[in-house]
């Protein structure tokens, strides 16, 4: 009796909790062994793109923060940094402290929410609990100042809604947060559970990471030293680091993160410090019934949780886009799991796909 080798193709997703959305993996397997990975995509578009021609930009401003729901305050400052850009409007330097300090913090909570749902993903089940704690005090803050816990839409051309309050609630978060992210080292960082899952498993080499596009976090976790934030006019003020590591692979990522919150909190005492002497708002307020963009094609970028986020925008010179791209960090991320699998074994899928901090919106827009 002869026996032949076959090979099984195995659906992971979309239906999986561990793909974040509903992400379908077409994985070919040699036993255990990946031989091949297609993603499936599309099961979340909701035609973001093609919306934007039918709308003026004050109607589609509202709608970007779904493009990542958990980072929406990245792509609501995209929109108003390319109208603003494009008609030569400048921000006073309280605005621009007051969007660092609600970015960063909007950064804090989708890592926090990351730790959680990776932790989660590998059968950690308390970091989940904890992780939520501290996000929930950010969560309540937003609420507080915009009136939602996720859609914001605060960043409005030429500005803010309203001015900044109860900055001592920030005050709060920020000092609450190192003690407790130590907690979460003391838990997860040396845990041998842990490093048996993530150390080596994943491994990007730099120069694979920019030949498949990886930005971000994922990026600088595999060596290579950039972030759009130091070379970003709204950051022009302020002082950081980038937070490199060398290790390249799925505890790389993870480690990173957990830095990149502390950088974040750093950035966000420096903001403080200046809406503390900036008393004056001075906005520049754009009737938003007449804004039309000049004809031309503009272009933008800025570093969100999940890798450089931009936009592309052609006017016609109407008051609606001709057209409207959005460049994502989690659709370069899904499209690299094709080589990023292969050779892996199936119990480490979900650890690298995860490492990776997908979110399925940004994927499908």
């Amino acid at each position: 009796m002869t026996i032949t080798a076959t090979t099984l193709k195995l659906n992971l997703g979309p239906q999986h909790p561990s793909t974040h959305g509903v992400l379908r993996l077409i994985l070919e397997l040699d036993g255990e062994k990946i031989l091949s990975c297609e993603p499936d995509v599309g099961y979340l578009h909701r035609g973001m793109e093609k919306m934007a021609e039918n709308m003026t930009y004050i109607q589609y401003l509202p709608t970007v923060d779904r493009i990542d729901y958990l980072a929406g305050c990245f792509y609501s400052e995209l929109l108003c940094r390319t109208v603003e850009k494009a008609l030569g409007i400048e921000l006073s330097l309280r605005v621009k402290a007051i969007r660092v300090a609600l970015l960063e913090l909007n950064r804090i909570s989708s890592h926090l929410l990351w730790i959680g749902a990776f932790l989660m993903d590998l059968g950690a089940v308390s970091p989940f609990f904890y992780t939520m704690r501290e996000r929930e005090l950010i969560l309540r803050y937003f609420e507080k100042l915009t009136g939602q816990r996720m859609m914001y839409n605060y960043f409005i051309f030429g500005g803010v809604r309203k001015d900044i309050e109860h900055i001592d609630d920030i005050e709060e978060i920020i000092k609450i947060l190192p003690e407790k992210l130590d907690d979460y080292e003391k838990i997860i960082t040396n845990n041998p559970i842990f490093l048996s899952r993530t150390k080596g498993k994943g491994i990007i080499e730099p120069h694979i990471a920019i030949n498949n596009a990886i930005t971000g976090v994922n990026l600088r976790a595999s060596g290579v030293n950039y972030d759009v934030r130091s070379n970003d006019y709204l950051y022009k003020n302020f002082e950081f680091s980038p937070v490199v590591i060398n290790e390249k692979d799925a505890w790389a990522r993870y480690k990173a993160r957990i830095l990149e919150i502390k950088e974040s909190i750093k950035l966000i005492k420096q903001a403080l410090e200046i809406l503390k002497k900036e008393q004056s708002l001075n906005q520049n307020l754009i009737n938003p019934l007449t804004i039309k963009l000049p004809d031309g094609e503009y272009y933008h970028e800025i570093e969100a949780p999940r890798g450089m986020a931009s936009i592309y925008i052609k006017s016609t010179g109407l008051d609606k886009p001709y057209r409207l791209k959005w460049r994502t960090g989690s659709y370069y991320s899904v499209n690299f799991l094709r080589s990023l699998l292969v050779g892996e074994y199936l119990n480490d899928a979900i650890a690298i796909f995860g490492s990776l901090d997908v979110i399925l919106p940004e994927v499908d827009k």
